[in-house]
């Protein structure tokens, strides 16, 4: 990537990633589809009932295999998720179609107050952790010389 392709390159102090986020916004932000609720719950529990039938013809069980239904569980979830996010992906809308779909031309300015928003939260939420920070690091020291010499 060169300068030219990099918005970042060049930024003065006072601006920020939101700024640079903004504006690639043409380029690289898509609103997709997202299920909820009942939908998830549909779909998951079409997932557990089908890998209940899948594993009783191989002989396993809840009976069998008591601890059965936390295994069937996790992978319902994973399959719902993966279903879903394949729908998700399939049918993505770019910020110019939505301003043109919903009228709404202050789409971009909205998407910046929110970026910028959180950016701050994540900081500042950052700077909370950063006092237990060098304890939990030291596990990615440097290894000592001598240590390194002992080896």
């Amino acid at each position: 990537m060169t300068d030219d392709d990099d918005p970042a390159a060049g930024m003065n102090a006072r601006e920020d990633v939101s700024t640079a986020l903004a504006q690639l916004m043409q380029r690289d932000l898509v609103f997709a589809m997202r299920f909820l609720g009942e939908s998830q719950h549909l779909m998951q529990n079409h997932f557990q009932q089908f890998i209940l039938q899948e594993l009783a013809m191989t002989g396993v069980t809840p009976e069998t295999h008591p601890m059965l239904q936390a295994f069937v569980e996790k992978h319902a979830l994973m399959l719902r998720d993966f279903v879903f996010s394949g729908v998700a992906l399939s049918r993505q809308f770019r910020v110019g179609e939505m301003e043109q779909l919903t009228g709404d031309m202050l789409i971009r300015v909205d998407v910046w107050d929110q970026l910028r928003s959180h950016v701050v939260m994540a900081e500042r939420q950052f700077r909370t952790q950063l006092p237990d920070l060098p304890t939990i690091l030291e596990a990615w020291k440097a290894p000592e010389a001598s240590a390194v010499a002992r080896r």
